[in-house]
């Protein structure tokens, strides 16, 4: 029986990178499911019960890390992430393993290596035998990767007008990309109020930078902060969009990332 697994990481190019990467290493690996946020990742262990999972560390919804925790000893899991701290080391001498990107075929073929040599794969006689890593081992090597990251930004720089204008990224509700500048729309108290504003950090680095726990990528275009999202309206099949607490103006949510809004 082939081993099953899980691609989880919420760009389309790096699924690819991985996917291309896994088959000519671990040609009867079987991808039984890819996620493009974490509670679809989520979501597509429950169903799928995938034997191995490589989890990107940042996306919307639920990071690599949440992801992991919740899997916890069930299945060994394999993260994937743009960081290069020397903190991730610490990975190379335990139960779990990393990449980087953009990932390279030689170094995905030594963490198949490592897979067979650690649990056996191709010894496997059913899909819920293969080993999981120690609990306090993946525990304390979560929180090394968590502790290695960079506290996230507290304090934009904007062009408004004339005036260069610091932006508590409290203060946020939304922002909104074009192809040259982000557009920052945020709310304020005091003489100085809310509004909008434009920075030249494209959209894909401010989110590396903004806490994850408050900033979610709803569109290729659109980062907002939860805490302003009034609503998600379905409006029809594949089509969702979000209303704000106390703004006229709705935000798009593409189909890649209606999964973060799944009514209980």
């Amino acid at each position: 029986m082939p081993t099953t697994a899980l691609i989880a990481d919420d760009e389309e190019a790096p699924r690819a990178q991985l996917r291309l990467a896994l088959q000519q290493a671990w040609p009867d690996l079987q991808v039984v499911a890819e996620a493009c946020n974490g509670v679809d990742a989520w979501d597509a262990y429950l169903e799928h019960e995938p034997q191995v999972c490589f989890l990107d560390i940042r996306m919307p919804g639920l990071s690599g890390i949440d992801v992991a925790r919740r899997i916890g000893t069930q299945t060994p899991v394999v993260f994937v992430t743009a960081y290069g701290d020397h903190a991730l080391a610490a990975f190379d001498a335990g139960a779990v393993d990393y990449l980087m990107k953009p990932v390279d075929p030689e170094r995905v073929a030594q963490t198949v290596a490592r897979l067979h040599q650690r649990h056996a794969l191709k010894a496997l006689p059913s899909r819920k035998t293969l080993a999981a890593p120690e609990p306090a081992l993946l525990q304390d090597l979560l929180a090394q990767l968590q502790g290695a990251r960079r506290p996230p930004l507290q304090v934009l720089q904007a062009s408004v007008g004339r005036e260069v204008r610091l932006i508590r990224t409290d203060e946020v509700v939304y922002f909104e990309s074009d192809s040259r500048y982000t557009r920052v729309v945020f709310e304020g108290a005091g003489q100085a109020g809310g509004g909008d504003a434009l920075i030249r950090t494209p959209l894909k680095e401010l989110l590396a930078q903004l806490d994850d726990s408050v900033f979610w990528q709803v569109h290729r275009s659109v980062i907002v902060n939860h805490r302003h999202v009034a609503a998600a309206v379905r409006v029809d099949e594949g089509s969702m969009h979000l209303t704000l607490r106390g703004r006229p103006e709705t935000l798009p949510v593409s189909r890649h990332f209606q999964g973060l809004f799944k009514g209980q």
